[in-house]
């Protein structure tokens, strides 16, 4: 249920959700603060058993939507956490008029996790403008969709071959094809990963995919080295 991921990090993979007729394995994360509360990114389904394992690490403070696609669960959490603050990426508010977001998540860290938690919204992508974070104590770098892997027996037929056209099924974890295009403005995108390139990164973790250990300090500049051109 809980993996640790480092200090104070914690890793939940949740059921698999459906898109365009694709399955896609669903992660979140849990960091505890400083003050003991916990920072709960890209919720997955809230079932019961996760609700004691959450409950037993500390008071969920805060509950984050890292971009505007990642909100299925947010509602399931926001009624079992009311006194926890909603924070929404840019555009999620727009698309999900239904939920009561207290708080929008900007270029600058939010008071209550500044100088434990960086972030910087990656600009210019016309499918979404995610929230990358990175978690100091355990030097872990935050992606939601922005990079991802999958195993190349994940997807069956056409599928398969989509996934590998679009990059999803490459070595190593990349930016798949569509997000990749979908940049508008490169040299805004690329002023915004060369601030992420900078964070002391020493693991890599992703909403889709698995972890990235080795040589994790310069994953983002082979994950990213195409916005140079």
């Amino acid at each position: 249920m809980l993996v640790a991921f480092g200090t104070d990090i914690w890793t939940i993979d949740g059921p698999q959700v459906e898109s365009m007729g694709f399955r896609y394995p669903t992660r979140m994360a849990l960091v505890r603060l400083r003050n003991g509360s916990l920072w709960a990114w890209s919720p997955v389904a809230l079932t019961e058993e996760l609700r004691r394992a959450v409950d037993g690490l500390g008071p969920v403070a805060h509950v984050i939507a890292p971009n505007s696609l990642h909100h299925l669960a947010l509602p399931e959490w926001q009624a079992a956490y009311p006194e926890a603050t909603l924070h929404a990426a840019p555009g999620l508010r727009r698309k999900r008029a239904d939920i009561a977001f207290e708080a929008d998540l900007g270029p600058e860290p939010h008071p209550e996790w500044a100088g434990q938690i960086d972030q910087v919204i990656v600009r210019g992508n016309v499918l979404t403008e995610e929230v990358v974070f990175f978690h100091r104590a355990s030097g872990t770098l935050i992606f939601t969709d922005l990079v991802q892997n999958f195993p190349p027996d994940h997807f069956t037929g056409p599928r398969r071959l989509i996934a590998r056209l679009d990059r999803m099924l490459e070595p190593e974890a990349t930016v798949p094809r569509k997000f990749g295009v979908a940049f508008t403005n490169k040299r805004q995108a690329r002023q915004d990963i060369g601030r992420i390139a900078a964070w002391p990164v020493r693991q890599v973790l992703m909403a889709h995919g698995d972890p990235v250990i080795k040589d994790a300090a310069h994953f983002v500049s082979r994950a990213f080295g195409w916005l140079r051109y």
